[in-house]
Order: structure tokens, then C-alpha cells, then sequence
């Protein structure tokens, strides 16, 4: 066994039970008390076994007696006023417990301050108790995974589809697996009720552990659902045959939070690749956009000659030519396989740790998984739990810009796990973590990262390399939840006061880092909490520089300097954009990658910022002049100067809001209002605007993309030449601006 994975006989990290092979674990309701199924695969088999499961509620004695009934009640030893652990035989009898002591104590389960606590999940209560996890024994290879990826034909006059309108249906069914087969059920040869049925059929034959789709919860499940309740088709896609559970969710990353569809398939986990694609852009803030073809494309995992077809071109397309839009299917599978295995590896291997399902440690964020495992570890010792620490503010990292405009020969300094390794240095913790399991748990997760890189590093290439890699990686994004924990209002354990800490503690290191920089030559550039953009100095040797910066720092402190780039485009903080040396253009930040530009004004500002890195802002106005040109003689399809936005409601309800002077109009509600077409929350709407002055209220001269014509073009060129023209005087230098007007 490797030092990296030597960890796995830990009950700290791992749990206390190391059954291996679990897939799966399910809950089954019995009148005479519940129990777990548990799915274990050997090999290419399933085999499924079942244990007794107790339910369980965390309390104090005053809500214990509130609650009523007769559990079955464990003393908890310490000092936490949740000190009772009471255990019910069904799922049933603890939820009348609860609604008892909510009724007495007027706390809801939910409420941080609340006298009782217990999870609203059958299966995270199971993990939690029996020291069980998912995944342990198996390597990412060994999960049967399956892509789903489905086209439609839209009616007439739609730019998306819909399935509760009659003339919308699926026409094609894309599968694929792990090894690489694939297969596109097309309805050229089977019609609707057919594809549907045959998906249900290739699901139990090939009984995968996993599906996994990108919008797969929004998207593509809804519409399969949908469309087999409306021809009654039952898709029994669970392991025992039964139809999927649904429900409202929310998946939370970063400032962004979305509701979507949560299915439970029995046996079996939902990975939806738009979900991780859009946790890794929380990290690394490099997407332009979160679809399929633009990750792909940023992960390089795009073939060279991939069939393309414009979204509402897919059923005209498919009328005339099926086995293009299967050629199109057979490629989305393909680029979802590839994500998943780019993205989902270090989840996986965040299942084998905590008390969770597969699909639910997709979806949960980095400071509940730390709750969950502090949490599993005091049950196992026995130990009575906290309340959480009563939220209030405090200051937060260090942030600074220190020049603005294009800045050459930029180099990037990295803290290693900043605010961890000052936790660990200083013992900062929560003051209620009586048994020292956070910082416990923080040491032997940098421990097992660190012999994971360095087996990441001896490995080189190859499967074994991929494996380290995705371990350190999922051990990296626990380590750095713990300071956030220590913040999060939700946290069993959290504590504002040592969060305070940390934060000074980290202001107070940077703080004497840039002056370290500016007293021996280098010109700091921008400071972004845990990371320093500079200019190197000129003159001394570069790793003379860099072993004299290191031994200046605190015993406990380590950088990394991880990024060199010919030029960097400093904007404001957080955004910038950087050149790399073999020609990468690195765009970050909301005002350099907004999704509120249309198409065309991001094309522009990517080559703008190009030519400005590359000492190229001569070019500036030729390049200006070139957009302008294909604007006023109309070079450009409506999907280059078209926005699409979501109906996040109905466009009755958004009528209502605007009649009671709850919100101003806008133009994508004001055209579904006025198409008298069916359309709902969660449609999609694209538009682009009309007229023929540069200033116009959008609502009014909007028009749907759908009903744009070639050979009548009215898009209103004024307008989009004073958004072309508004871009390059934000972002083009003073020089370049002049320069134009003496053209």
C-alpha cells in the first residue's frame, strides 16, 4: 500500500468500516422496523445485501422529553447541550419525533440554534452511523458509468424546446459508457414511445452505477420524463425496477445558486457534468461559458472534426438528414465521457471519505462535507455535539491592485493552503471541538495530499499519475473548506471568533510579503487573498531571489511559484487577463467574461486583450474597423449578435410583477408575452433588437431570433456599432482611442 493511500484503514478520514466494493446504498421502509439495501459490486457483478437501519436524532434532554414516544436513547459523554442520542426502528417514527419537538420547543431541525439535530437523509444517517462509505476498493475504472444525452425537434416558431408542448418530441437518444461504446437510439427508425423504451431496456441490460449527462437534471431527465408520462411509458431506470423519485433542489458554488430537478434512481447516482464544470470555474475562473462544447473545448477534449448543428436547426436538420444529428449525438456523448473523467475522478474519491451518496457529494458543498465528517467522528466516540456559533461579521482576506493596464513579465506566487497552514502553525480551531478533530483531521489531509503528489510526481503519465492527481485534488478542495467552516453560519462547529483569526493572521503575512518584494526590487501587481502577481526585479539571479523570498517567511509557510506570463492586462481587482508563453490567452474575472455581452462583444474583447498582451495596440483600430465592417454590411448571422436568456418564472407571473411596479420590463419576457406562444418558467428565449438609432428601449425592439430573416435583415446596426464602440473605449488604451479619432 502507498503512502497515499495508506489513509484508508483511517476511521478519522474513511469511516470505521472498510467494506469494500459499495456502489450504492438505499433505503427500504418496513412497518416492523427499516432496512439498507447495499449495493456491493465485484467485478463486472452487483450483488445486493441488506442491514437493519436505525434512524437517529441528536438532542438535549429537554427535547428528548418534548419529542415523547419511545426511542431507544444513548447517553453522549462532554460538555455539547446535544447530549441524548435517541434511535428510532422507522424512518416514520422519528418523523413524528420531530414534529413533537418542533410543536414544544418551536425549533425547526434546520435552525443552527435549534436543540436537536438530524440530517433529512436516510442514507447520509446510515453512512454516518455504520462507519460505512461508498467507493472504497475501487478505482475510478471499476464504476459502470453511463452518458444520456438526448436531442429534440422544437414546433415552429420556438427557439427551444419544450415537452409538455404537443409538438415537440425527442428525436434521438445518445448513450454511452466508461469503455467507449456508444450507440444513438434515433427516431428515424423507432418513434417516440420506441426510443423511450428502448433507453428503459439499454439501462437494466447494461446496469450502470452511474448516469451522468451535462443539464442533465434540467434538461435532459425532465424531458424524458416528461415525454414518457405524456405516451405512458414507465421508465423503471432503478435497480429494482422502480421509477426515479424527483424533487425541488438548489446546487449552490461560489456567488451562483440554481434550482434544479434532484432524481433518485435506486442503485444507481446522477452526475451532472455542468454542475462540476461550473465548480471548477468557481476555482479557476477561466470559462467563458459553462455548455458543453465550450468545456470540451477548454479541456481540449473536442474531436477535430465534430459534427456541429445550431440548436434550432436540430429538427430541420434531422427532417432531412438523421444521420447528421446522430453523428451530433454520438459527439456530445463522447465530450460528457470526457468531462466526467477530467472533473469527476476527485469526487469519486471524496465519496470513499464521506457520509455520503456519489450523487449527493457532487452536489454539496466543501463546508458541509467537513461538518459531516467532524460530525460522524464525535458519533463514533460517543461524544455530545455543540451549538453552532451565533454569525456576525468580520474582515476578510487581503486584497489589493497595485498597478492597472498591461504589465510585462508577470510572475505568480502561491501560499500554499494559506489560511490552513496558519491554522495548523498558530492551532487556531473551534473552541467547541472538545475531542481536537478539526485540526486532527486538517493534519492527516495535508499528510496524505503531500504523499499523494509525491507519488503523483514519480508516477509521470498513465493511469496511475491520473489517480494521484484526482486524490491530491480531492484532498486539496477539503483542506481548503476548513477555513470556511469555521465561517459557515450552518456549521455544527463553527466559530466567527477563530475564523477572525485566521483572516488577520493571513492579512498580516501578505502584508509583509509585498513589502518584502518591493524592499528587494519587484513590483507587485495584484494580491488576490492567497496569491501575488509581480515583476520580478531585474537585476540578481531568479533563484537566488526565490530562496531568499521563502527563508523569509514564517516556519510553517510555503510557496509556490507557479506562473510565468509574458504580459498581464490588470483591469480591477479580480480581473485580468494573461498571456502564457506558448501563446494562451487566461481571461478571469466577471467584467472580462460577462455573459451579458452578446456574442460578437465577446469575440471582440477576447481579440482586443490578445493584441494588447501582445504588444500588438497598433492593431487596435484595424481590428475595431474590421467588426464595424461586418456590422454595417451585415457579415454576421442573428446568433453573432443574439442574447438568450432563461424564463427564471412564467411570463404571467413576471405580467403580475411588472403591473404592481415589482420590476421594470424586459425584453425577453415582453416577446414571449407578445408571441402568444406557450411558453414557461425554464424556457429559453433568444432576441436581438431592431430600430435604427443607437439609443432604443431594448423591450420595445426586441424580436425574437427565431423570426430574424437573411435575406430582410433589421437588426439595429446603430445600436450594436455604440456596444462595439462603448467596448473599445473601456478597454482599449488612451493611445489607441486617439489614434482612431485622428483616422
Amino acid at each position: 500500500m502507498t503512502g497515499a493511500d495508506a489513509g484508508v484503514h483511517d476511521p478519522v478520514l474513511y469511516g470505521a468500516d472498510d467494506t469494500p466494493g459499495l456502489v450504492a446504498v438505499e433505503h427500504l421502509e418496513r412497518a416492523g422496523g427499516d432496512l439498507m439495501a447495499l449495493y456491493r459490486r465485484r467485478g463486472r457483478s452487483v450483488s445486493v445485501s441488506r442491514e437493519p437501519f436505525e434512524s437517529f436524532i441528536v438532542c438535549s434532554a429537554e427535547a428528548l422529553a418534548a419529542g415523547g414516544g419511545a426511542p431507544r436513547v444513548e447517553r453522549l459523554d462532554g460538555g455539547g447541550p446535544l447530549n441524548r442520542l435517541a434511535l428510532f426502528p422507522t424512518w416514520k417514527a422519528r418523523r413524528r419525533a420531530l414534529r413533537r419537538m418542533s410543536e414544544e420547543t418551536g425549533f425547526t431541525a434546520g435552525t443552527p440554534q435549534s436543540p436537536y439535530w438530524s440530517p433529512n437523509d436516510p442514507v447520509q444517517q446510515f453512512l454516518m452511523r455504520s462507519g460505512h462509505t461508498l467507493m472504497l476498493g475501487l478505482a475510478f475504472e471499476d464504476l459502470e458509468r453511463m452518458q444520456v444525452d438526448i436531442e429534440c425537434a422544437t414546433s415552429e416558431g420556438y427557439t427551444f424546446c419544450n415537452p409538455e408542448r404537443d409538438g415537440d418530441r425527442i428525436i434521438a437518444i445518445g448513450l454511452g459508457d466508461g469503455r467507449g461504446w456508444t450507440t444513438v437510439l434515433s427516431g428515424a427508425d423507432l418513434d417516440e414511445k420506441g426510443l423511450l423504451e428502448r433507453f428503459a431496456e439499454l439501462v437494466a441490460e447494461r446496469d450502470p452505477d452511474v448516469l451522468e449527462g451535462h443539464n442533465i437534471f434540467n434538461f435532459d431527465l425532465p424531458y424524458l420524463f416528461c415525454r414518457a408520462e405524456r405516451l405512458g411509458v414507465r421508465l423503471g431506470l432503478g435497480r429494482d425496477g422502480s421509477v426515479p423519485a424527483r424533487r425541488a433542489s438548489r446546487f449552490s458554488v461560489g456567488d451562483r445558486t440554481m434550482s434544479y430537478e434532484r432524481f433518485s434512481i435506486r442503485g444507481r447516482h446522477v452526475v451532472d457534468t455542468l454542475f462540476l464544470v461550473q465548480a471548477y470555474d468557481a476555482v479557476h475562473r477561466v470559462l467563458s461559458g459553462y455548455g458543453l462544447k465550450e468545456a470540451a473545448a477548454h479541456f481540449g477534449l473536442s474531436a477535430p472534426e465534430r459534427t456541429f448543428i445550431p440548436g434550432h436547426r436540430i429538427g430541420e436538420t434531422f427532417a432531412r438528414d438523421p444521420g447528421t444529428v446522430c453523428r451530433y449525438v454520438q459527439d456530445d456523448v463522447a465530450e460528457t465521457r470526457g468531462l466526467a473523467e477530467v472533473l469527476s475522478r476527485s469526487v469519486f474519491l471524496q465519496a470513499r471519505m464521506l457520509p455520503f451518496s456519489y450523487q449527493t457529494v457532487c452536489v454539496r458543498g466543501a463546508a458541509a462535507k467537513i461538518d459531516a465528517l467532524m460530525i460522524r467522528e464525535y458519533l463514533r466516540q460517543g461524544r455530545a455535539l455543540p451549538r453552532p456559533d451565533v454569525p456576525r461579521a468580520f474582515a476578510g482576506g487581503y486584497t489589493d491592485l497595485f498597478a492597472e493596464g498591461v504589465v510585462r513579465d508577470v510572475h505568480h506566487v502561491d501560499v500554499r493552503s494559506l489560511y490552513p497552514s496558519l491554522m495548523l502553525a498558530r492551532r487556531i480551531r473551534p473552541g467547541t471541538d472538545e475531542l481536537d478533530v478539526f485540526l486532527n483531521l486538517l493534519d492527516r489531509l495535508r499528510t496524505v495530499r503531500l504523499d499523494a503528489k509525491r507519488a503523483m510526481d514519480r508516477a509521470r503519465r498513465g493511469e496511475r499519475r491520473r489517480y494521484y492527481a484526482a486524490l491530491q485534488g480531492a484532498f486539496k478542495i477539503l483542506i481548503n473548506a476548513f477555513y470556511g467552516y469555521l465561517g459557515f453560519a450552518q456549521a455544527r462547529f463553527s466559530d466567527f471568533g477563530a475564523a477572525e483569526q485566521v483572516t488577520q493572521a493571513g492579512r498580516n503575512l501578505l502584508v509583509c510579503m509585498i513589502d518584502w518584494l518591493k524592499a528587494h526590487g519587484a513590483q507587485p501587481v495584484e494580491i488576490d487573498t492567497d496569491g501575488i502577481y509581480f515583476v520580478p526585479p531585474r537585476t540578481g539571479g531568479r533563484e537566488a531571489f526565490r530562496s531568499a523570498f521563502r527563508k523569509a517567511l514564517p516556519e510553517g509557510i510555503e510557496v509556490e511559484f507557479d506562473g510565468e506570463y509574458e504580459a498581464m492586462f490588470s483591469y480591477k481587482m479580480k480581473n485580468y487577463a494573461l498571456l502564457t508563453p506558448d501563446g494562451e490567452l487566461v481571461v478571469k474575472g466577471g467584467a472580462l467574461r460577462s455573459r451579458g455581452l452578446e456574442p460578437f462583444q465577446r469575440d471582440f474583447l477576447e481579440d482586443l486583450l490578445r493584441l494588447r498582451l501582445e504588444g500588438r495596440e497598433g492593431e487596435l483600430p484595424a481590428l475595431k474597423a474590421r467588426y464595424e465592417t461586418a456590422l454595417r454590411e451585415g457579415n454576421w448571422p442573428v446568433e453573432k449578435f443574439a442574447k438568450t436568456e432563461t424564463l427564471q418564472e412564467s411570463p404571467d407571473a413576471y405580467a403580475a410583477k411588472v403591473g404592481a411596479g415589482k420590476c421594470g420590463r424586459r425584453a425577453a419576457y415582453e416577446l414571449a408575452l407578445a408571441s402568444e406562444r406557450d411558453y414557461r418558467a425554464g424556457d429559453q428565449v433568444a432576441y436581438y433588437v431592431t430600430g435604427e438609432t443607437r439609443r432604443v428601449a431594448v423591450h420595445e425592439k426586441a424580436k425574437l431570433a427565431a423570426d430574424w430573416n437573411p435575406a430582410q435583415r433589421d437588426e439595429n446596426t446603430a445600436y450594436y456599432l455604440a456596444k462595439l464602440d462603448a467596448l473599445y473605449r473601456k478597454f482599449a488604451p488612451e493611445s489607441a482611442n486617439q489614434e482612431e479619432l485622428a483616422l
